[in-house]
C-alpha cells in the first residue's frame, strides 16, 4: 500500500523506537514524503537530539536509512496539484502532502487530526494504521 508520510510520523520515529517506527519499516507500505521535511529534521537536529537519547551519530546514520525507506518527492513535481491541495489542506502548512496525495493518489498518514477535515483524501493515523 501507498502512503504520503507527514514529517510528525517521521519525527516521532526519529525521537524513540515507536510502533510507528515498526510500521514505518514494514515491506507492507511504500511511503512517500516531500523531500523538503528531511533538510526540516537536519535544520531542527538540535532540537530533536534534545527530545531523544540517540547521539548524533546515531541521528544521522537514522536519518540516513529512513531516507533510503521514504521515497522524496521534489516540490517541483507537485505543482500542478498544488491549488487542488491548497482548498483541502486546513493549513497551509500540510499543503504539500496533500498535493503529494493527489498526485500518487494514495492516503495520507498522519496523527493530525485537523486533515480528516476534508473528504477528498483518506487520513489514517497510526492506530488506524495497525488495523490495515
Amino acid at each position: 500500500m501507498d502512503f504520503v508520510v507527514d514529517a510528525n510520523v517521521v519525527f516521532a520515529v526519529l525521537i524513540k523506537d515507536s510502533f510507528s517506527y515498526h510500521l514505518l519499516f514494514s515491506e507492507k507500505y511504500h511511503l512517500f514524503t516531500p523531500e523538503y521535511v528531511f533538510t526540516e529534521f537536519q535544520k531542527h537536529k538540535e532540537e530533536i537530539l534534545d527530545k531523544t537519547e540517540r547521539t548524533t551519530e546515531d541521528f544521522f546514520r537514522l536519518l540516513e536509512i529512513l531516507k533510503r525507506r521514504i521515497t522524496l518527492v521534489p516540490l517541483e513535481e507537485l505543482t500542478e496539484y498544488v491549488e487542488e491541495a491548497e482548498k483541502l489542506s486546513p493549513d497551509p502548512k500540510d499543503m504539500a502532502y496533500f498535493a503529494l496525495a493527489l498526485k500518487l493518489n494514495c492516503a495520507i498518514w498522519s496523527n493530525d487530526k485537523k486533515l480528516k477535515e476534508q473528504d477528498k483524501v483518506k487520513v489514517y493515523p497510526t492506530h488506524e494504521l495497525i488495523k490495515l
